[in-house]
């Protein structure tokens, strides 16, 4: 395989096609006269014929020549194009963010991070793909988005993913204030498998710590309603279709004006890790180094717990 054409040497040709003299070249190009001369000869022995004819102080280009300064021009040009690509990408601003986000990730914690980050990079194009864990793992891998906004599983795969801790929240069950649960301040443990319980739906990751929890406590899960919103979830329990098993969080409006209660799921907690995942051993852009220090200032404005509290 012959080696690739050597710019500087393009530079040259392009240079003296132009001006039709050595001197106005080397001129042109901060170089002497005798070092576009060699360049013209090296760029004459790659390709292996003759592209300039010199008459008298003139100089003229062959045939072959002529051809090959059409597409020396087009090289040119896409170098040039490419290098300004590159430059617009380390102008402050500048660039693409593409983020994978849990739905819940995408409703409550999204839209203050993305409207701090647009103040700092207007220009950014940014790219939101929802999904849960493990779609989002599938993305990462695929190079579709370069973070993901989601809950870490107890056993993550390490080998491939770097994951950075954002906090921690606690699943609980959620009912109408005018339920026996709510009226008793907890769930007695009997009357569990008998109750409806609306979840999110049945491939969630969510879904499969809840059913996780309840097995390793021997309950039964055998009414279930499965939906694909937290807000679903939501009007469902306020009109007394059932309980929910949601973190408080994401029922902070409900809670607070009274129309729904959280009650513990039982004597022992239930909690999840969330975080930024990306690919191990990539290294960040400063845009997305930005992202992930407003995800960990926006969660702490939320006053969710720290990834240090311990399950």
């Amino acid at each position: 395989m012959k080696p690739t054409l050597d710019s500087r040497q393009l530079h040259a040709f392009a240079a003296l096609a132009l001006r039709g003299s050595f001197t106005l070249a080397a001129k042109d190009l901060f170089l002497t006269q005798s070092a576009v001369s060699h360049a013209i000869k090296a760029l004459e022995d790659d390709v292996g014929c003759r592209l300039l004819d010199r008459v008298g102080r003139r100089v003229l280009l062959t045939q072959a020549g002529e051809q090959f300064l059409r597409h020396t021009e087009r090289i040119l040009r896409e170098m040039e194009t490419a290098r300004s690509g590159l430059e617009n990408l380390s102008k402050w601003g500048h660039g693409r963010l593409r983020v994978g986000a849990s739905t819940t990730a995408c409703q409550h914690i999204l839209p203050s991070v993305l409207r701090e980050f647009r103040q700092s990079y207007p220009k950014c194009v940014i790219r939101i793909e929802p999904g849960d864990y493990g779609h989002q793992l599938d993305l990462l891998r695929g190079g579709q988005v370069d973070l993901a906004l989601v809950v870490e599983p107890a056993h993550p795969p390490v080998s491939e993913f770097t994951f950075v801790p954002l906090f921690q929240d606690e699943l609980r069950f959620l009912v109408a204030p005018h339920h026996s649960w709510a009226k008793a301040g907890r769930a007695p443990r009997e009357s569990i498998e008998g109750e409806t319980l609306v979840l999110y739906n049945k491939t969630s990751h969510t879904f499969r710590l809840v059913n996780d929890y309840f097995r390793d406590e021997k309950v039964s899960l055998s009414n279930i309603i499965e939906l694909g919103s937290m807000e679903a979830i939501k009007e469902l329990v306020k009109i007394g279709l059932g309980a929910g098993v949601l973190a408080p969080w994401i029922a902070r409006t409900e809670l607070e004006n009274g129309s729904l209660v959280s009650l513990p799921l039982g004597s022992r907690k239930l909690r999840r890790q969330w975080g930024v995942a990306h690919l191990k051993g990539r290294r960040l852009a400063l845009a997305e180094e930005t992202f992930v220090g407003l995800c960990v200032a926006v969660t702490e404005q939320l006053g969710l717990p720290g990834p240090s509290v311990a399950a």
